[in-house]
């Protein structure tokens, strides 16, 4: 009898991964579990995308403070993979809320809002919401509007104009109501006042409530690092300071990668399979053959809102204990304050804390292009006119710029990502976009890892998820998960996704960065 043929060994996928952030991470972990050892390509030279963690002399930023909290299942199990329990803190949410030269406990505590607020303006305050609710605004599809009417026309002046238009940089009469409905969707000043006088413990109904999450001890970064050492050590090269110019395409699919390095040379990389956490329109103006100019078009026409930190180091006991302050005051330009000793006292050092003053800008804006001596400079000063730091105090500075931090969402982002998603599957289905700017969509660090998850099972699997219905629901934020035999959002149906709000291009003057020509340049 002849001898038994043994089964033939599949060949092995070429699969390229271009992000080297939590979705790219993600994907680059999920694809050696399953014995796919990819090459990851990163254009910056640190791992981590917006959850990095930026070491300065010593010190560490969070960049937008990321608490490690989820509803995902998986995506717990996976943090926990990474890191051992050792090296999570469990940490104490606080946060509080700046206006009027008065802090306000976040979430609403009655007797400190009672005790600056003062008896009279309470008053006030409780008989605008009445009026509010015997008159509501006429037009309640603004985020004005929406506000007023749960809350009343002084608490919406007193707690949330100010920060929503630093936040997004128009009025918030140009904001549509459901960003507000899917943020704040149960709360009101009815709820939030019951909640202030019967608080519960670890409140997670409500998740903007929580009052514990998790945190890597050494900052998110410490999760993405040592991930990146895991996949290295599975074999996977991880190209740093390289970034993606061109994906060669033919016969309606992905073929290959072009990278270019450091010093300007190139390299090809077969591809079986592309999974892309680059802005998903320099994925599109990457392909080669260009795509046509209608898609061309709707790539370019994608928009970003951008971030910058000053952090600034101060004595100790000049800080304060919360993670973050939001700051509704006009006097300054700053929209939120964290404070990186109380994420975790391994970010500072003996005796100092560092503060890190957040300012949401559009790339080459005023702002963006200020010397970082001057930032720092305003930085101390806007401490001091929220008397929070005397800025004589401040012992050294330091700025992050983090461009496309947001996907903006304009009244044309909708029909421009879908002609983009409609190419894509028609021409290369092989390239899966993950992640916040890979799809242009604005998740969580838990949701870009998500949409990664099952992206590498629908190559390794042949399944089918379709990772475009991944994105936080409607209820993520403030309601419990489904129970057990109850549709859970998570596995398959469409929710509305934790959206940024649409913003009507004319809310901008003319000359606004924001309406600035952002042809996306060819591909190499």
């Amino acid at each position: 009898m002849p001898e038994p043929t043994a089964a033939p060994t599949p060949d092995p996928l070429d699969v390229v991964v271009i992000g080297a952030g939590p979705a790219g991470l993600t994907a680059a972990y999920e694809l050696t579990r399953h014995g796919v050892t990819p090459t990851v390509v990163e254009a910056d030279d640190i791992v981590g995308g917006i959850s990095r963690t930026v070491e300065r002399d010593g010190w560490r930023f969070d960049i937008g403070g990321h608490r490690f909290f989820t509803k995902v299942r998986e995506v717990e199990a996976f943090w926990h993979e990474i890191l051992p329990d050792e090296d999570f803190m469990l940490r104490p949410r606080m946060s509080r809320i700046y206006y009027d030269g008065k802090y306000f406990d976040y979430p609403l505590k009655a007797s400190n809002a009672l005790r600056n607020l003062g008896i009279w303006e309470a008053f006030l305050c409780v008989m605008s919401y009445v009026w509010a609710r015997i008159r509501p605004p006429a037009d309640q599809s603004t985020l004005e509007g929406w506000i007023v009417a749960r809350f009343g026309w002084r608490l919406y002046n007193h707690f949330f104009k100010t920060y929503n238009e630093k936040l997004w940089g128009v009025p918030v009469n140009k904001l549509p109501a459901d960003f507000a409905a899917q943020r704040i969707k149960n709360l009101s000043l009815f709820n939030a006042v019951v909640n202030a006088l019967l608080p519960k413990r670890n409140q997670k109904d409500i998740t903007s409530l929580i009052e514990e999450f998790e945190y890597p001890k050494y900052g998110p970064g410490m999760m993405w690092e040592r991930c990146r050492d895991l996949v290295e050590a599975r074999g996977c090269e991880i190209l740093m300071r390289s970034e993606a110019v061109k994906i060669e395409h033919e016969g309606g699919r992905a073929r290959s990668v072009t990278v270019r390095d450091p010093d300007g040379g190139t390299t090809t990389y077969p591809a079986d399979h592309v999974v892309s956490s680059m802005p998903i329109s320099a994925l599109l103006a990457a392909m080669d053959p260009p795509v046509p100019d209608p898609v061309r078009a709707a790539a370019a026409d994608l928009k970003y809102r951008d971030f910058l930190t000053v952090a600034l180091v101060v004595p100790e006991e000049a800080g304060f204990p919360d993670n973050w302050i939001y700051v509704h005051s006009p006097a300054v330009g700053v929209g939120r304050i964290q404070n990186f000793g109380s994420w975790s006292p391994y970010l500072v050092k003996e005796g100092r804390t560092c503060l890190g003053l957040e300012y949401f800008v559009f790339e080459g804006d005023e702002t963006w292009t200020t010397p970082d001596d001057d930032l720092v400079a305003q930085g101390a000063k806007e401490l001091g006119i929220l008397g929070l730091v005397d800025p004589d105090k401040v012992e050294a500075g330091y700025v992050v710029r983090m461009p496309k931090a947001y996907p903006f969402y304009d009244e044309h982002y909708k029909a421009n990502v879908e002609v983009l998603r409609a190419w894509l599957a028609a021409n290369t289905p092989n390239v899966h976009p993950v992640g916040r700017n890979g799809m242009h969509r604005y998740n969580n660090q838990d949701h870009s890892m998500y949409t990664a998850m099952l992206t590498v099972e629908n190559i390794v699997h042949g399944t089918h998820h379709d990772v475009w219905s991944v994105n936080v629901e409607e209820e993520y934020h403030e309601e419990a998960r489904p129970a057990v035999g109850e549709a859970d959002p998570m596995r398959g149906e469409r929710g509305t996704g934790r959206d940024a709000p649409v913003i009507r291009r004319d809310a901008y003057a003319p000359d606004h960065p924001i309406n600035r020509d952002t042809t996306a340049p060819a591909a190499d």
